[in-house]
């Protein structure tokens, strides 16, 4: 009986090191907004092939930064040919990556009021503000906002990256103190 439990000593050791922490799982990211198949986080090239797919006969225009070449804005009308829908969209790319999205439209109360609900389909409950309903996942917002003058709407769907806007700041000017 001894001998085994000096066995077992003996063992234990070896036993200890090959056990080994299991590896932290991650959580699931969330996924980020997607809107007419525009997404914070996609590529350039994704972004300007679908741009250019949806062109209402309009070129994919794109500037560049003063400052650098790793940032730049892009923007056409589009038409979106599920629905018909037209919108301006424009994005803001850095390194190569879509920080923000954004698609702004015009037209009269009913078609803000579809809008609306479409995204609240889409997207499912908003935070709610006097002219604004936001949706966050983690880093990435989806923000639709609204303003009017009598009969006229103009609203915009903005989809961001948190995370990638951030990467701005390598770029901005710095004033001299």
């Amino acid at each position: 009986m001894m001998h085994i439990g000096r066995v077992l000593l003996l063992l234990l050791p070896a036993a200890l090191a090959g056990q080994q922490a299991l590896p932290k799982q991650t959580p699931p990211q969330p996924k980020p907004p997607v809107y007419r198949g525009f997404t914070p986080g996609m590529t350039y090239r994704s972004f300007a092939e679908r741009a250019r797919r949806l062109a209402a006969g309009d070129a994919l225009r794109c500037k560049t930064s003063a400052n650098t070449a790793q940032l730049m804005e892009c923007g056409a009308m589009i038409r979106d040919s599920t629905d018909g829908a037209r919108f301006y969209r424009s994005g803001y790319i850095i390194e190569g990556k879509v920080a923000m999205v954004s698609f702004g439209d015009s037209g009269d109360a009913r078609l803000l009021a579809g809008t609306r609900e479409d995204l609240l389909r889409r997207f499912g409950p908003a935070r709610s503000y006097p002219t604004k309903l936001e949706w966050k996942t983690g880093p990435r917002v989806a923000a639709f906002t609204w303003r009017g003058r009598g009969a006229a709407r103009w609203f915009y769907i903005n989809l961001r990256d948190d995370v990638l806007l951030q990467g701005t700041s390598p770029y901005a000017k710095r004033s001299k103190s």
